[in-house]
């Protein structure tokens, strides 16, 4: 029955029932719970003997020896049983984790945890410990695996372990869920020497030390002295003796054993709740900012709920060890079941072996009277016919070769008789009953001869692969049922996992094949943003789930998808073969270092890059960009320096100047040529004094040719003077005086001469240097 409580201004609790701890009067209780339950474990403990082989009991061989019949067990339980085992095994499959939410981070941490799951799959022995338990499950119909941690320090930190059946109590009132979700109690039964009861429990070495002795002469000094006595042993010592539980049921004196009952037991709260915007519900914290802040700005509402509280303590007999709230995250048992099939009315688990027991009791009978029938005969004889005692008698006519002795006065008398008869149509008989025993066996388990030992009378392969799907099929329930405790392993292994992650930041590296590049992802990476502090890849936040993979990873499976793979292969044009191939490769059942060099060695062969190399060359690539990066960085950098140095304005401003400056020296020179043309003109004595002047500072003409001022030649030639009647120059002769410079005799004599001419006779050729 459903109530609403997730009413805002619901009652409040007002007591604290039923939030404490565990008193003993509750502890008693649950005890006589136990101990009213229906009796099936004894029942079952009896199908595990059939199962193991032990399929006689003392009272049957006692009558089979009475009437001389020799025991006979034909085991066909056992192998039923392990056929079925063994195809869990063969078909087991990986867990996988999935994001339950639209969190886009859920995808890497999904990722990661199955990695860290997988790892801790193989080194905590949860295949082992699922595979004992699924035994139990179809033969039983129960089984039991815990998932903890490991109290060995020096081993791997968790560890999935089998558990017998007869150690673990349940509360089959409530506890009508296949998870026990909604069972009140469980209880572990654990005899151990008192001596490791000691080491467990510390604070409680004198009281179990006591316990395990029975006492001895504790109660002598009471009444003698006032103080002297610890009280907490004196209430323990009184609780023990007003108990009303048997001794033998928790202790054993002798042995020096005790049992401790580990009590793991929900205490149901009313208390309120958020469901936040991604799906989490998580229990509301006033003294919390950020449920604060949510229920602030109207995100979410607190709802009531009633939820139950795990809790753990430890009892020795009426003495209660310790006491306090589930070591672990989850509000879970720390025990999973594993479910066969259960009677309707009473919740009592059962398994195959139920309704194998009949057909295998025959079949060990039958075989028994066959082989009784063989050597047994039937004799007929008077009384005297027969020297000697009727059980000398016996004994030798049992034999192959009796030799038996007449009395040949008896036999010489009429009536005498002696008659020895075998009867083989009892037999022929007695055969056909076996065939049927063994028939019936394969009906009321579903285990055909196909799918036993292949001695079916199947005539061809797809008959027999049909019989083999039909077992399988039979034990459907079976299977699914194991899938769903799998499942649940899987998710409290998970829980151990993300509760020693949670706010640790870790680098978990996924490791790659040649068909998967390596992948490492960050998990609780400490990230700032708008100021906000939050963790990437969260995965105390990330809802996950934890299912089963749709294909197995056993040998016989990747053979399967070999042949299925190859005759695709086969059909498929070259170009996709050349795809297909590292995935073939990857399927044969070859060492893993082996098949990964194979792989490689393929992939280069067809000119492919393998994962590794197709790393490398983008490593190769990302680096080359990285360099052109800083070249392209290195320049801007200089560029801004430049342009922080030598402003464009600053930069026009130079040009202009300099513009200005060559145009006025250009000008300058233009008006200064200009200006001596026209002095020569005028006169032409100054053109030799102007190469005088020239050369005195330093002007050499170059050699072959002169320099081509590129002025624009006159279109017709000067007007040449007569020059016949002017008289020449007079020479200085005078040795005191410098000589006078040679006057040309007309001007077209002085613009002939000197560093500037008007001839192009003298100029170089186009492109040649002048001589320096």
């Amino acid at each position: 029955m459903n109530v609403d409580t997730t009413k805002l201004n619901g009652p409040q609790p007002e007591t604290e029932e039923d939030t404490g701890e565990l008193s003993l009067e509750d502890f008693t209780r649950i005890f006589r719970e136990m101990e009213e339950q229906p009796p099936w474990r004894a029942r079952a403990d009896k199908e595990m003997e059939y199962v193991d082989g032990n399929q006689l009991s003392s009272e049957v061989v006692q009558k089979l020896k009475a009437v001389g019949m020799p025991p006979a067990i034909e085991p066909v339980i056992g192998p039923a049983i392990q056929s079925v085992c063994g195809l869990e095994a063969k078909s087991r499959a990986d867990w996988r984790v999935m994001p339950d939410s639209d969190n886009p981070d859920g995808d890497a941490v999904a990722r990661a945890l199955n990695f860290k799951l997988n790892q801790a799959e193989r080194h905590s022995k949860a295949d082992q410990a699922c595979s004992d338990a699924y035994r139990s499950q179809i033969s039983v119909g129960l089984g039991w695996v815990e998932v903890s941690r490991n109290p060995n320090p020096f081993q791997f930190p968790y560890r999935c372990k089998a558990i017998h059946r007869n150690e673990i109590w349940w509360d089959m009132l409530d506890g009508v869920e296949s998870d026990l979700s909604n069972a009140r109690w469980l209880v572990r039964r654990l005899w151990t020497a008192g001596s490791q009861a000691k080491l467990m429990f510390p604070g409680k070495k004198t009281l179990i030390g006591q316990a395990v002795g029975g006492w001895p002469n504790f109660a002598d000094g009471f009444g003698v002295l006032e103080g002297g006595t610890d009280t907490g042993l004196a209430s323990a010592w009184d609780a023990e003796r007003g108990w009303s539980i048997e001794e033998q049921q928790w202790r054993d004196t002798t042995r020096r054993r005790v049992c401790l009952f580990e009590v793991w037991y929900r205490r149901w709260q009313r208390m309120l709740v958020l469901k936040t915007p991604d799906g989490r519900v998580v229990e509301f914290d006033k003294k919390n900012a950020v449920h604060a802040q949510l229920v602030a700005i109207g995100a979410t509402v607190p709802e009531w709920a009633v939820v139950p509280k795990m809790r753990r303590a430890y009892w020795l007999g009426p003495h209660k060890l310790s006491d306090e709230p589930t070591p672990y995250r989850h509000q879970n048992f720390p025990y999973v079941p594993f479910w066969g099939f259960r009677e309707d009315r009473t919740g009592v688990p059962y398994g195959l072996v139920r309704g194998m027991i009949y057909s295998q009791d025959n079949i060990n009978a039958m075989n028994a009277r066959l082989r009784w029938g063989v050597s047994a005969v039937r004799t007929t004889r008077t009384k005297g016919a027969v020297e000697g005692s009727d059980s000398k008698f016996r004994q030798e006519i049992a034999r192959i070769d009796a030799d038996v002795v007449l009395n040949a006065e008896h036999m010489a008398k009429p009536g005498a008789t002696f008659k020895v008869e075998r009867d083989f149509a009892l037999n022929d008989q007695q055969w056909k009953i076996l065939q049927d025993a063994r028939v019936a066996i394969e009906r009321v388990s579903n285990v055909s001869a196909s799918f036993q030992y292949g001695g079916g009378n199947a005539t061809s392969g797809v008959q027999e692969a049909t019989q083999v799907e039909q077992s399988t099929q039979g034990l459907a329930d079976l299977n699914d049922n194991f899938a769903v405790g799998r499942a649940t392993v899987g998710d409290l292994l998970l829980s151990l996992l993300v509760e020693d992650m949670i706010g640790k930041p870790e680098k978990v590296t996924i490791k790659g094949n040649p068909l998967r590049d390596v992948e490492e992802i960050v998990l609780n990476q400490p990230t700032t943003e708008d100021g906000i502090d939050f963790l990437t890849n969260d995965v105390e936040r990330t809802k996950l789930k934890v299912a089963l993979n749709d294909v197995p990873s056993t040998p016989s499976y990747r053979s399967q998808q070999l042949s299925a793979m190859s005759e695709a292969f086969k059909s498929s044009p070259p170009e996709v073969q050349r795809v297909l191939t590292p995935y073939l490769m990857a399927l044969m059942d070859l060492p893993t270092e082996m098949r990964e060099d194979v792989i490689r060695d393929v992939r280069q062969a067809m000119g492919s890059a393998s994962p590794e190399d197709a790393e490398a060359q983008v490593q190769q690539r990302i680096a080359q960009a990285v360099d052109q990066a800083r070249m392209k960085d290195a320049r801007d950098l200089k560029l801004a320096e430049l342009d922080r140095r030598f402003p464009q304005e600053l930069i026009d401003a130079q040009v202009r100047k300099v513009l200005a400056e060559t145009f006025k020296i250009t000008g300058d020179g233009l008006y200064s040529g200009n200006q001596t043309a026209a002095a020569i003109a005028m006169n032409p004595a100054l053109a030799p004094v102007t190469d005088v002047v020239v050369e005195a500072a330093g002007y050499q003409p170059p050699q072959p040719g002169g320099v081509d001022p590129n002025l624009e030649a006159a279109g017709a030639a000067p007007p040449v003077l007569d020059t016949a009647g002017i008289p020449p120059v007079q020479e200085n002769t005078s040795p005191g005086q410098p000589p006078v410079p040679q006057q040309p005799l007309s001007p077209d004599q002085g613009a002939g001469t000197g560093s500037e001419t008007l001839r192009t006779s003298d100029n170089l050729p186009a492109g040649a240097t002048a001589p320096q």
